[in-house]
């Protein structure tokens, strides 16, 4: 690969939140744990806050199922090792114990930037 073929930072950003719902639909623990820093946290929208075991157990054992997404707009602002997304889709879900329902869902993720490869470090949930 030469260097005209590698991603922007932006780029890989974008990529990373599309594998995270691949891997949360598919329930891929090697990739959830891949795409998440040790340090990762969740906010719901309830307030709750789940660190990334947690959460990633929660998805493993349908706490939080995960059917679909359908991502609307991604932007993405780099400041050195660290970033910010905001990140707009469509989500199709059943979690705990509700029903299945379709949510326009936003998620403000903070990243972090270790040994070349972004992480999610902390997700804030809301409805947009």
């Amino acid at each position: 690969m030469t260097d005209g073929d590698t991603m922007t930072d932006k780029e890989q950003i974008i990529q990373l939140y599309k594998e995270m719902y691949t891997a949360m639909v598919n329930k891929d623990r090697a990739e959830l744990e891949r795409v998440h820093d040790d340090s990762f946290v969740l906010v719901h929208m309830t307030g709750m806050r789940q660190p990334k075991e947690v959460y990633i157990s929660s998805i493993m054992d349908g706490t939080l199922n995960y059917y679909s997404a359908e991502h609307e707009h991604m932007q993405a602002e780099i400041n050195g090792d660290t970033a910010v997304l905001i990140g707009k889709s469509k989500v199709t879900a059943a979690v705990f114990g509700g029903g299945k329902h379709t949510w326009r869902l936003q998620l403000r993720f903070q990243l972090v930037k270790k040994n070349s490869e972004w992480r999610f470090a902390l997700a804030s949930a809301s409805t947009n």
